[in-house]
C-alpha cells in the first residue's frame, strides 16, 4: 500500500485536517468564531441566514482527485446549521494560496461556532475525469500525509460565487 503526501497551506494555525481514532474521514475546524442567527419572519416571509465558514487552509489535492466536504453528524445537533449545498465538492484546480476551503451553512437557530470547533469532514475520491492510472493509484493509497508548506505555487482560482462561473 502507498502513503501519499498532500501539500497544505495553513491560513490559520490549528486548522490541520485530522482523522480521529473512531473516524473514517478527515475532520476540519472553523478558522474563526462565527455568530449565526435563527431565521427571521416578517409577515409571510421567512429569511434564513447563510454564511461561509472559513476552514483555515488551502490544499493541493492529488491529480485526478476531488474532496467531498460534508457536515459532521453532530453539526446540526450542536449548532442548528445545515450545509447549504448538502455536500461541497472541491476539485484539484482549487489549489491557490488564497483558495481557502469553506463550509456554506444555513442557520436554523441562534448559535456561535467557536474557532477550532470541528464542524465538517472530508474524504478524498477519484474525480469523474480521473485517468485509469489515477484511479488505480487512489485504490492503492492507504494513507494521506498532510505536509504544511509556505506556498502551494499555484494561482488562485477563486470560488464560492466569486465570478468563476462562465455563462
Amino acid at each position: 500500500m502507498i502513503t501519499r503526501k498532500i501539500r497544505i497551506k495553513l491560513l490559520t494555525e490549528g486548522c490541520e485536517p485530522v482523522v480521529h481514532e473512531n473516524g473514517n474521514a478527515y475532520d476540519l475546524v472553523s478558522a474563526q468564531t462565527i455568530a449565526l442567527h435563527q431565521p427571521s419572519v416578517d409577515g409571510a416571509k421567512c429569511t434564513f441566514e447563510a454564511q461561509l465558514i472559513p476552514l483555515g487552509l488551502a490544499m493541493e489535492l492529488p491529480k485526478g482527485c476531488i474532496a467531498n466536504v460534508r457536515p459532521r453528524s453532530s453539526t446540526y445537533k450542536k449548532w442548528g446549521v445545515l450545509m447549504a449545498n448538502s455536500v461541497g465538492l472541491i476539485d484539484e484546480t482549487y489549489c491557490g494560496d488564497s483558495d481557502e476551503w469553506k463550509m456554506s451553512v444555513v442557520a436554523f437557530k441562534d448559535a456561535t461556532i467557536q474557532k477550532g470547533d470541528r464542524i465538517c469532514q472530508f474524504e478524498i475520491m477519484p474525480a469523474q475525469t480521473a485517468t485509469l492510472w489515477q484511479k488505480i493509484l487512489w485504490l492503492l493509497t492507504d494513507k494521506y500525509e498532510f505536509v504544511a508548506v509556505d506556498s502551494l505555487n499555484h494561482d488562485a482560482r477563486g470560488g464560492f460565487g466569486e465570478g468563476t462561473d462562465k455563462k
